[in-house]
């Protein structure tokens, strides 16, 4: 729960999150698909031999994700208010 509250601090606008932890022979595997306000889904997953490791992994990549998403969006809107301004 506490490992992903910094993607939801970057990007509030999710929908829903799907957590999924497993374990593979001796792999521990974590991932994670969220649905964001804008239709967009996100979908990461991550492996290591412990668990904790694999969850911090998964964090990352997912904070990776939004962020890339947020700056998507917010870059979008801007070259539309610049393009409405100079009409």
């Amino acid at each position: 729960n506490g490992k992903l509250e910094r993607v939801v601090r970057h990007f509030d606008h999710l929908h829903d999150v799907t957590v999924t932890l497993s374990v593979e022979k001796l792999l521990q595997k974590a991932e994670a698909t969220l649905h964001c306000a804008s239709n967009k889904t996100i979908h990461a997953d991550a492996h290591a031999a412990d668990m904790y490791a694999a969850i911090d992994a998964l964090a990352d990549k997912l904070d990776r994700q939004v962020k890339k998403l947020k700056e998507k969006l917010t870059d979008h809107h801007r070259d539309d208010a610049r393009a409405a301004r100079y009409a």
